[in-house]
């Protein structure tokens, strides 16, 4: 290695390295994004397209197939002007929900939830009350009552959450990943499974081509608090029982199972058993991958970069190690890699030359 590897927490992204904008809007195709490739401590740079070249033939990609929904809708709360967030569908038909206040930039700022019995005027004439916390002892999201499909709602008045380092609208499309499927009862993801933007159609077709399979999976993705960086909440989830075989049957065989996303982690491996194989699995998740639980069908994960202060960050860490973590982000600093679900991405992958040179590889 060519320094010491930096505490991780002491790493700063300057906001110059946002992506404020889709690769396409800069210009390029979606698999124009950079690609980051760390096994074990050794990094190489590359762009996205030329993933086929990295991957091989057997191995598995974990891809979450929930659709992203236009889930930010305005409203007011008594005088004060609010940005509903829709973050979860329940099990008895109400929403897990988060209140921002406008900025004037069109952006957002944090605003506690409640009280109960709160009613939020939205448009169309509808009343959304706030009835509890989520998570008791908490008030950023609340369980709320919709007296309509909240699917329609956000189809005529909703638009994408976005944060304060995104330039300005972009169209629900800019959101969606290739796999998104919808889903008749409106569920769907809050914030985008942002690790899979890069796929095209014809790079999956390449890759399939290769012999690289694909397994779906669900999960839900909620509002994440981008100023907390808390650990998520429960989330819904689903792994069909054709995923559970391919991967069982793929890491068998000598496969590599490869999640794209954090959220693709998540699903797989809350539906793993301490045995390592995984079973058809759905129902409600609240599993956080930590360096001390570890991971149990996973073998490498495709993310994007996150803050060094992101929850996010334990889960890489449990797959990849703390100094690999640690050079590949100093690498991508380095290299002014693009951050946040516009940006580039990282790939995560086991090291099968753990005594080769730790240097930087560059192509």
């Amino acid at each position: 290695m060519s320094e010491p590897v930096r505490a991780l927490e002491a790493l700063w992204v300057p906001d110059e390295l946002s992506a404020r904008v889709p690769a396409e809007v800069r210009g390029a195709g979606r698999d124009d994004v950079r690609l980051l490739v760390s096994r074990g401590v050794r990094v190489s740079h590359r762009v996205f397209r030329e993933l086929p070249g990295v991957l091989r033939a057997g191995d598995v990609l974990v891809v979450n197939t929930s659709a992203t929904l236009p889930a930010a809708v305005t409203g007011r709360l008594a005088a004060e002007a609010v940005v509903v967030h829709f973050s979860t569908l329940g099990d008895d038909g109400r929403w897990a929900v988060e209140l921002r206040r406008p900025d004037g930039a069109g952006t957002t700022l944090p605003r506690p939830g409640g009280p109960p019995g709160a009613a939020v005027r939205l448009p169309g004439g509808v009343r959304l009350v706030l009835e509890e916390p989520l998570v008791a002892g908490a008030d950023r999201l609340w369980w709320a009552s919709v007296p309509v499909p909240v699917a329609g709602l956000l189809s005529r008045y909703g638009r994408p959450i976005r944060y304060a380092y995104t330039a300005g609208e972009q169209p629900l499309l800019a959101y969606q990943t290739v796999f998104a499927r919808p889903r008749a009862d409106g569920a769907g993801s809050a914030e985008m499974p942002s690790a899979a933007r890069p796929f095209t159609a014809r790079l999956v077709a390449e890759l399939v081509s290769r012999g690289v399979q694909f397994a779906p999976v669900v999960l839900h993705t909620g509002v994440a608090s981008a100023e907390a960086h808390e650990p998520p909440y429960p989330e819904r989830f689903g792994v069909p029982a054709a995923t559970a075989w391919l991967v069982n049957a793929a890491r068998a065989a000598g496969g590599r199972i490869v999640a794209v996303g954090t959220t693709a982690v998540r699903a797989l491996e809350s539906a793993a058993g301490a045995d390592g194989v995984v079973r058809a699995a759905s129902g409600w998740t609240d599993l956080v991958v930590t360096p001390e639980r570890g991971v149990r069908a996973v073998d490498g994960l495709l993310t994007g970069l996150h803050e060094p202060a992101a929850s996010h960050l334990l889960m890489l860490e449990a797959i990849a190690g703390r100094a690999a973590l640690c050079r590949a982000y100093e690498e991508a600093l380095r290299g002014l890699y693009l951050w946040h679900e516009f940006g580039d991405v990282h790939l995560v992958l086991p090291d099968d030359n753990p005594h080769g040179n730790a240097d930087t590889l560059h192509y």
